[in-house]
Formats: C-alpha cells, structure tokens, sequence
C-alpha cells in the first residue's frame, strides 16, 4: 500500500511511520514539504497514494487564539490542499481531528453524530478542516481525539512532570474532563480503520475519562513522584488564551461497533512511562 503521512514528525505521524514502515510512504513535514502551499497537491497526485493520513496541523491553541488567521489557513486551507490531492488521485484520506469542535455543554459523552460548535480559535480550524474533508472526498474517514501524547513529545505528561520538578508543586484544574490519548494507540486504531473501508466519523481515544487533576496525579504517581503536593482548582483559576471545553469527552461508538477499540487510559499511560525509562 502507498501511505502519505503529513506532521510525520509529530507524534501521531512518528507512531504511523513506525506501524507502516512496510509500506510504501511519502513523509510530509516541514521544511521538506509545507501542506499550506497548494504545490503540495501535484506532489502528492504523482505519489499515487492508496491512502492519505492528513495528522499534520497547527495544535498550538494559545497560537491559534493569538492568530485565528494563521490557524484557519493551516488547519483549514492546509486541509483543503490535502483533500483536493486526494480528490484528484482517487486516495482514501484521513483527517485527525479533535474533541474541541464540540463547547463541552452536554452533559455527557460525544457521539460522532452530535453537532460541533467550537468555542475557540483553535476548534473553529479544525471543524473548518472537516468541512473541506468532507466537501472534496468521498472517500473519507474524520477520527477525532483528545489530551495526545507519546514519548519524546512536548505534551501534557512531560510538562507535568518538567513543572513538578522545577516548582516541587503543582496547580491543576479539576473541571476539565476528557481521556487521555496514547499515540501509539490512536496510530493502529487508525490503520485498523483503513483496512474496513468504512468512511465515515469516529472517535478515538484510550477508554474512560478523567480530570486534568486526576490524569497528573497518575503521572506524577507512575513517574515516581507521588510526594509532590498538587492543589486542584478550577478553570477560572487558570489564566489562557484559549479557552477549552471544559466537559469533552468522546464516545467510540461507531469504531467499537466495527471491533476498533482503545485499552483503558491508565492502561496506556503505563505504556508511556515504560517507553520513556521515566520511574
């Protein structure tokens, strides 16, 4: 099969490359090769990909909140060069996606069918990617996500961590909720999900849901560090740019009922410290 990948430097994309180094692959990061320029387009028509998994984007939200702009034309028209690649060359395409296209108002889990209404700059893009995903591809699949990481990625576990052992305390908020991803495991709930060819929306991430207070005392706990004091507040304790759904959980239902699931997030995140050597 002939896989592209854009951010293959990311995590998710350095977790795809490992899982397909297989296959035939056509690896889109910058400088190489920058998606926002439509040149990107030929270059991936004359790959003659099977499949495009788009995972590149801009994920910084304090970024985005500062340059909606910048994030639209990355997330957005980034896409759309993307999907018209696709469009032109008959691939199947991939476009990862994120939780914060929802406002976290309901009240209870997401299910794939459920209608965004983004809060931030940084949802609006990614919703605005999904609309250029859908709009130009028949051959689709929208997987959404949330709270990503993997080892030797600048993410929540790492700072947690970093700040822990700098400060020897920690402020953490309580009420926001989501599950805690593992790239590893998104990445071959992602190949899983080529092989069916069933297009279409799903939600992936590692099962069950917690606090980003709960999910930092189990790092701090795994990573040997149990006896550093962590004071739970809540959000608007918390200064940002960008404010986050605060309840935002996603439901896999329509992934689970094709037997593609996620193992529970403690789970992975055990995983993560044994693939970091962190104790």
């Amino acid at each position: 099969m002939r896989v592209a990948i854009t951010g293959y430097k990311g995590q998710l994309g350095r977790s795809l490359c490992a899982l397909l180094a297989d296959q035939e692959l056509f690896l889109i990061d910058l400088p190489e090769h920058d998606f926002t320029d439509p040149a990107i387009i030929e270059a991936l028509v004359d790959f003659r990909p099977d499949a495009v998994v788009h995972a590149g984007a801009y994920i910084d939200v304090g970024g985005c909140a500062r340059d909606p702009d910048l994030a639209y034309r990355i997330n957005g028209l980034g896409t759309q060069h993307i999907a018209l690649a696709c469009q032109r060359s008959g691939a199947a395409m991939v476009y990862v996606s994120t939780n914060e296209v929802f406002d976290g108002q309901k009240g209870g889990p997401y299910l794939e069918w459920d209608q965004p209404h983004p809060i931030n700059p940084y949802g609006a893009s990614k919703l605005a990617g999904e609309f250029f995903t859908r709009s130009l591809v028949s051959r689709h699949y929208i997987v959404r996500t949330a709270w990503l990481y993997t080892p030797g990625g600048n993410n929540f576990p790492t700072k947690i961590i970093r700040a822990a052992d700098q400060r020897g305390r920690l402020h953490v908020v309580t009420d926001e909720i989501s599950s805690p991803t593992y790239a590893p495991d998104l990445a071959q709930a992602i190949v899983q999900l080529i092989e069916t060819g069933l297009y279409g929306t799903y939600h992936f991430t590692n099962e069950g849901a917690c606090s980003r207070y709960q999910f930092a005392l189990k790092i701090l706990e795994l990573s040997g560090r149990s006896d550093v004091p962590v004071e739970p507040i809540t959000s608007d304790r918390y200064s940002r740019l960008s404010t986050p759904p605060l309840n935002c959980v996603l439901r896999n239902f329509c992934g689970a009922f094709h037997g593609i699931t996620l193992r529970p997030w403690e789970e992975a995140l055990q995983d993560f410290f044994r693939s970091e050597g962190s104790g």
